[in-house]
């Protein structure tokens, strides 16, 4: 995956605050660069965040739609159709925070479900379960954001989707892994 420099990254944070500024209180609308990294069809998730909590996070795991237009669909789809969460309402875009991650393509997890675990890195892999008709997802930065082992992680992907806690170490179940290049208005600086 080419790595977005922090001028993009920051530029891609200008997108989706824009985009939710748009979607929320009728603000411009924010124009796409036309550089090669945003025509790229990428895989990406836009976080947002109010007083250190969740708000919404929405967005495309697979790469099937070029950045900026990606960073649209889950800027917008974050704001307002997150179905944990009421849509953002114009009066919150002063204290909501915003957060962009560009993934890898995701990739099976290789080997047995018993040695999943091992396979697992903190701090790198992001988490993609998919079986028994459903499928769940968490982005890298969850598991050290909450200080998880792999084992926790793992668990907790099951869990979000709806799936028993322990069900990583079934061979019904397919585990995915990706990476994320995080860019935050938190810290305005892009991380791998």
């Amino acid at each position: 995956m080419q790595l977005l420099t922090v001028e993009e990254g920051d530029l891609a944070l200008r997108i989706a605050r824009g985009t939710i500024e748009y979607a929320t209180a009728k603000k411009p609308k924010p124009e796409l660069p036309t550089t090669a990294v945003f025509r790229q069809k990428r895989g990406v998730f836009v976080t947002i965040s109010k007083d250190g909590e969740l708000r919404g996070c929405i967005g495309l795991p697979y790469p099937v739609m070029p950045l900026g237009e990606a960073l649209e669909h889950a800027a917008k789809a974050a704001a307002l159709e997150d179905p944990r969460f009421p849509p953002i309402k114009k009066d919150e875009l002063g204290t909501i925070s915003v957060e962009v991650t560009i993934l890898t393509v995701p990739v099976p997890l290789a080997g047995k479900p018993d040695e999943r675990v091992r396979q697992v890195e903190i701090g790198k892999h992001g988490l993609i379960v998919r079986g028994m008709g459903t499928s769940g997802l968490l982005l890298p930065q969850v598991a050290t954001e909450y200080g998880w082992d792999a084992e926790t992680f793992l668990d907790h992907t099951c869990r979000k989707a709806g799936l028993p806690g322990r069900c990583w170490t079934s061979s019904d179940v397919e585990f995915l892994t990706f990476e994320g290049q995080i860019f935050s208005e938190k810290t305005a600086r892009g991380t791998v």
